[in-house]
C-alpha cells in the first residue's frame, strides 16, 4: 500500500493531530507490517482516530504484537459550526463562510466509549496506550446536494478544523477509565446508574457499562426492572453512594 493512500481521505482535524505528533520527530504515513502507521516515533506508532475504533480490530492486534502503540482519539469540548455557501470545487477551499456558530454540545472524556465499544478487550494491552485529546473544532459544513425533504435545506459536514488542544488524559487501561468516575456508584449498580455519574446519556452509560463487562471489570450479578445489573471484578475499589 502506497504511503500516500492514507492522505486521500483525511480531514484537517486528523492531519492537524498527525503534525503535532510527528513534531516531536517523527516520521509520518510510514509502512509498518504492512499497514501505514500515521506517525512512527522510534519504535512507538502513533494511530490518530477520530471516529470509531472498529476499523483497527484487524490491523491494531498485529501493530501491538511487535510495537507499543499510542492512540489518539479526540473530542471536542467546544464547538463552531460553520456553514459555506457551496461545496468545495476539486477538494479546495469551500470560501467564504455564511454564517459561524458555537454548538450548545460540550464533549467529555467518556464520550470515548462510544468509539471503544468496537476494541473493549485490547485497551488493557500492555503494548497500548489510549490519548483522549480534548479539543476546540471547527465542524465545516456545505448544503447537501441531493434530494432534499420538503421546505427543509439539509447540511452535510465535510471537514474538522483543529482550533486549539485544551488537554489530554492518557488511559493504559479500562481501569484508568472506571477510576475517572468522581461520582458515587452503588455497589450493585446499572447502566443508568453509571451514565448518571457519568453525566452523561443513557446511551453512553450502555456503552460504558458494555466496555467494562467485555474487559473484564465488572460482572454480572442480576437484574434491576428491566436492566442489568453490574459489580465489581476482582479487587476494583468501591466508591459507594450514601445510603446505598
Amino acid at each position: 500500500m502506497p504511503a500516500s493512500i492514507g492522505e486521500l481521505n483525511e480531514r484537517s482535524l486528523h492531519r492537524a493531530l498527525k503534525e503535532r505528533y510527528a513534531a516531536r520527530g517523527g516520521a509520518v504515513e510510514t509502512v509498518v507490517g504492512g499497514y501505514v502507521a500515521d506517525v512512527l516515533l522510534g519504535d512507538r506508532i502513533v494511530e490518530i482516530q477520530t471516529g470509531s475504533f472498529s476499523s483497527l480490530k484487524r490491523k491494531l492486534p498485529r501493530l501491538l504484537a511487535k510495537h507499543p502503540v499510542t492512540l489518539v482519539h479526540p473530542i471536542a469540548r467546544d464547538r463552531f459550526i460553520v456553514r459555506m455557501d457551496h461545496p468545495p470545487a476539486d477538494g479546495g477551499d469551500p470560501g467564504v463562510p455564511t454564517a459561524r456558530r458555537k454548538s450548545p454540545k460540550h464533549g467529555a472524556p467518556f464520550d470515548v466509549f462510544q468509539a471503544l465499544t468496537g476494541i473493549p478487550t485490547l485497551l488493557d494491552h500492555p503494548n497500548l496506550t489510549l490519548h483522549i485529546v480534548m479539543v476546540v473544532d471547527e465542524d465545516i459544513r456545505v448544503p447537501y446536494q441531493g434530494r432534499r425533504r420538503r421546505r427543509r435545506r439539509d447540511w452535510v459536514s465535510i471537514d474538522r478544523r483543529l482550533l486549539e488542544v485544551i488537554e489530554t488524559h492518557t488511559i493504559e487501561g479500562m481501569a484508568d477509565l472506571f477510576a475517572m468516575i468522581d461520582a458515587p456508584i452503588p455497589e450493585a449498580f446499572t447502566s443508568r446508574d453509571l451514565a448518571e455519574a457519568m453525566g452523561a446519556s443513557r446511551r453512553l452509560g450502555q456503552q460504558a457499562a458494555f466496555c467494562f463487562r467485555e474487559a473484564g471489570l465488572t460482572d454480572i450479578c442480576g437484574k434491576r426492572d428491566r436492566f442489568l445489573l453490574y459489580q465489581r471484578a476482582g479487587d476494583l475499589p468501591v466508591r459507594r453512594a450514601p445510603g446505598r
